[in-house]
């Protein structure tokens, strides 16, 4: 029996290492990107790699013995610009399918110039852009597979030492941000999302579905508004067009499961869902909140014809936090049950919801394409807390139930003119309804104060854009000027598109083939939060339209050099200044609301004026090297000063103001499959502002805060110390004929360096359990102060496999 098992045993072993090869096939069609018409006998090479192949009389190419894992194609054809694909993952039994489209090249008609480049700028942005891959997302470590923490390793992006995804570009808040998912704009971005910003601790888009990411902090295109720091636009991958595939992946905090493939002959899909069971594991490690979230995402490309294709897009979540009222239980740790008893007084059970689907029609002229954008978003949000979590009507302190609803509608045409002119123009219009019901008692210097009001509220908003753009002087010097004017029907200041009349110019100007100088400037301006516009004082008047609410404005000044030694490397330093206006003023704590957005909750339900003004200004350094024999790495060190006023009229520091931002990631890929990757990040101290302690320790004060007042009057007057992690991840993938397996391992903060954030204030328990009355004052708690410091070791581990 035995020696009948160990026979099995090694045919098996056999048969794997018979399936096991090093190599896999490319397939794919060339076509021109304006004609839509195929491309015949074009040559195409694996990057990096010593073969390739030509597109035969219908476009089709196919390369075999290609390496596996994640490569690159390289296309060159008389005629047309020379391209460097995205990355595609390659195995044994997945054989990617690469659409790839030409531009014709006014600039060489006559001999294949090859002079791809992997970093790719157009003149519209010609900085202040960087490109993400999917290769760079998933093997980033650290970032757990979640692309917005992959941002954070870009120059410009501050990142938090707990675990929000909080993006904070050159000290703009991370409300200033928008998102858009293959030209749709996504609202809610992540879990669990602060309203009123964009934060929240893990992402909704799965990685797996996406194939490249671009980041812009500045030089903005026309076509996208009502953002003041940054534009993130997420590409998703398409079906093969040829054999269903599938991916499951497995993790620390969720699962996941990805299909692609055909709907027929000219029609492909993408599917996801994942699950998470954070609230196992959490009530397993004594913590004292429980969080599960769902998503769901989905992409379907039709071909209508050989001229035009309709795309069809959907992303979803569903959110639950509840309490582990039970946490203590077990745990003798005076200060860690005074840690848990004090977030399980302060954080509300909360539910939200919400989904984006769109759809994305294109039609190809001959000089010209049309798109039409048509989308529906809706946001659900409710939070529910109770003095001392006793459920009973009496000790309501929060009941808040909301919903955002936008009904979107884009139209473009881009067309390419005389004279190799490139004109983008087009129109915006939707249809946007808010509904806020909000019962909840404030605590602050002043003493309590409660909020209730009801608030349904219908927008009309409309917009018109167009940019132009060309290359002079041999093509060394490159000009784009766009504009754009938003208006909705709030109030008289919003409704005039003139008041938010948006110019913008950039230039780049190439000195060698290597060396470039670029610059861009412009107005960008943003809606107020729905928080803010449908707020209701408790007489039920929308007292922020009486105010005179406007759009904010950012005004932007960015200037920069490139140096590309060669390919595959790049080198930048930019310089930037941005200067804000109209911002929301809080008229309950008299501060700027640009200082809010990175705690969980809600922002901007309160009464503010348009007053606040504030700069932020810093300079940035990257250094970047895409792939050298396995070996591939980024530098990014930026120094930035972000300062509002207050209300004295004086500029102070204001919540996003680190300073110094330097991360440092790399990697090797080794044999066998093997790959070995680090993240080094210096932050500098956020600046926070001190207790009030006289206000916090009133007892009427206390009950309903159930924490520290902030004093205002000291806003931003103390900083944290400089902090600084290195995380660490090592891959290994196995490549069999039916599947293949990828295993993770990794670790964040390797060497536990330890951060602090503002600490605990509570109140003294005697030896019954009781909050001690101070002797002297019998109005009063007598407080505490507990660290809040953090520096685990968090290791992570996960399994990614394709069939």
């Amino acid at each position: 029996m035995k020696t009948k098992f160990l026979f099995c045993l090694l045919v098996v072993f056999s048969c794997l290492l018979s399936f096991s090869q090093n190599t896999g096939v490319i397939k794919g069609k060339i076509i021109d990107s304006q004609t839509r018409e195929v491309i015949p006998y074009v040559n195409v090479v694996v990057l990096d790699a010593t073969i390739g192949s030509s597109s035969n009389e219908s476009g089709d190419f196919e390369i075999k013995n290609v390496p596996l894992g994640y490569v690159k194609v390289q296309v060159s054809s008389i005629g047309y610009q020379s391209v460097i694909s995205e990355d595609y993952l390659v195995t044994i039994d997945k054989s990617p399918y690469i659409l790839i489209e030409l531009q014709q090249d006014n600039e060489q008609l006559n001999e294949v110039v090859v002079k791809s480049k992997i970093f790719k700028k157009s003149i519209e942005n010609p900085l202040s852009a960087q490109t993400l891959g999917i290769a760079e997302i998933e093997k980033n470590p650290g970032g757990n597979r979640d692309i917005l923490k992959v941002i954070q390793s870009l120059p410009g992006v501050a990142s938090n030492p707990g675990f929000r995804n909080d993006i904070i570009i050159r000290g703009g808040a991370p409300s200033e941000n928008k998102f858009y998912l293959d030209g749709i704009e996504v609202p809610v971005i992540n879990h669990f999302q602060t309203q009123g910003s964009s934060g929240g601790p893990v992402g909704i888009i799965n990685a797996d579905l996406i194939r490249k990411v671009d980041f812009y902090t500045s030089a903005f295109s026309a076509n996208r508004g009502n953002a003041l720091s940054s534009v993130i636009e997420f590409t998703q991958k398409e079906g093969n067009p040829e054999k269903l595939n599938t991916r499951a992946t497995l993790g620390t905090s969720d699962a996941g499961i990805t299909l692609d493939g055909p709907l027929g002959d000219k029609t492909t899909f993408m599917v996801s869902a994942r699950q998470s069971y954070l609230q196992f594991l959490f009530k397993l490690i004594k913590l004292p909140f429980l969080p599960t979230y769902n998503d769901f995402q989905l992409n379907v490309k039709h071909k209508l014809s050989d001229k035009s294709e309709i795309s069809l897009i959907g992303l979803g979540a569903i959110d639950n936090f509840k309490l582990n009222e039970s946490v203590n239980e077990g745990i003798t740790d005076e200060d860690k049950i005074k840690r848990n008893t004090y977030i399980l007084a302060n954080i509300p059970v909360q539910e939200q919801w919400n989904y984006t689907i769109g759809a994305s029609y294109k039609h190809f002229g001959e000089h010209s394409t049309q798109q039409l954008v048509l989308s529906r978003n809706v946001w659900n949000n409710n939070a529910k807390k109770y003095f001392n979590n006793t459920y009973n009507s009496e000790d309501l302190l929060i009941d808040y139930d909301s919903k955002e609803i936008e009904n979107k509608l884009r139209f473009e045409n881009t067309s390419s003119l005389k004279n190799n002119y490139k004109l983008n123009v087009g129109v915006g219009l939707e249809n946007a309804k808010y509904f806020n019901s909000t019962y909840q008692k404030i605590a602050n210097s002043n003493g309590v104060s409660e909020i209730d009001f009801s608030s349904d509220l219908t927008m009309f908003k409309y917009n018109a854009f167009g940019q132009i753009s060309k290359k002079f002087y041999d093509y060394k010097l490159g000009v784009s000027f766009g504009t754009r004017v938003d208006a909705v029907n709030y109030n008289s200041e919003m409704n005039n598109p003139l008041n938010q009349f948006s110019p913008r110019v950039s230039l780049a100007y190439e000195l060698s083939d290597k060396l470039s100088l670029n610059a861009s400037s412009g107005i960008y301006y943003q809606l107020p939060a729905y928080t803010i516009m449908g707020y209701r004082n408790n007489s039920n008047i929308l007292v922020n339209k009486d105010n005179g609410l406007k759009y904010i404005k950012s005004t932007h000044y960015v200037a920069g050099v490139e140096l590309n030694p060669e390919s595959t490397s790049k080198i930048t330093i930019e310089g930037f200044y941005k200067k804000y206006a109209n911002y929301p003023f809080s008229i309950r704590d008299q501060i700027s609301l640009a200082n809010l957005g990175s705690d969980f909750g809600v922002v901007g339900n309160e009464e503010v004026t348009s007053t606040s003004k504030g700069r932020s200004y810093g300079i940035e350094l990257l250094a970047q090297k895409k792939s050298y024999n396995g070996l591939y790495g980024i530098v990014s060190y930026t120094f930035v000063k972000s300062e509002f006023k207050n209300e004295l009229d004086t500029y102070i520091p204001s919540s996003w103001d680190n300073r110094h931002l330097l991360t440092i990631t790399g990697g090797k890929k080794l044999k066998k499959n093997w790959e070995i990757g680090g993240k080094f990040r210096l932050v500098g101290g956020q600046p926070y502002t001190p207790y009030d302690f006289e206000s916090s320790s009133i007892i009427s004060n206390y009950d309903v805060s159930n924490s520290g007042i902030l004093d205002y009057s000291k806003l931003n007057s103390e900083r944290f110390d400089t902090y600084h992690q290195l995380d660490v991840r090592v891959d290994k993938t196995w490549y069999w004929k039916k599947f293949s397996l990828n295993f993770y391992f990794d670790i964040q903060n390797l060497y536990g360096s330890e951060s602090t954030s503002q600490s605990y204030l509570i109140p003294t328990l005697d030896e019954s359990g009781n909050k001690v009355v101070n002797s002297t004052d019998s109005s009063k708690y007598v407080l505490e102060e507990i660290d809040n410091t953090s520096g685990t070791v968090l290791p992570r581990f996960g399994i990614i496999i394709d069939f």
